[in-house]
């Protein structure tokens, strides 16, 4: 009995010294961060291609030009993005530059009827 006492002390001891037990801040921040995480997952991005072509040729439209195209929908953050994906190296293929809107997940059927796609790079 006094043997299996000791052992479960001893796990116990030992799992509390590798984890949590030590850094209690290390918990608190893991709880903002999930409820960061919940608060966001709520807001989805959307973008449109801005127009622009490989060595200059063609003009890219502005964020806040693009902007209008959403009309009534809140947006929350905007940036000029670049999806990642590859392109032929052409002057006048497009540079896949596009305008990226965070907006509620709500709107997103409106923001698609208006053009946009929802954000799957990054």
């Amino acid at each position: 009995m006094k043997k299996s006492l000791t052992l479960a002390s001893l796990i116990l001891i030992t799992s509390c010294a590798s984890g949590p037990c030590l850094n209690p801040k290390k918990d608190q921040a893991l709880t903002d961060t999930s409820e960061k995480t919940s608060v966001l997952g709520q807001k989805i991005r959307v973008y449109k291609y801005d127009g622009s072509k490989q060595c200059g040729i063609g003009k890219s439209m502005p964020l806040e030009d693009m902007q209008k195209e959403l009309g009534s929908i809140k947006v929350y953050s905007s940036a000029n993005k670049n999806d990642g994906q590859m392109r032929v190296q052409l002057c006048g293929s497009p540079t896949g530059n596009a305008n990226v809107y965070e907006i509620e997940k709500s709107d997103l059927e409106k923001a698609q009827k208006s053009g946009f796609k929802e954000w799957i790079f990054e």
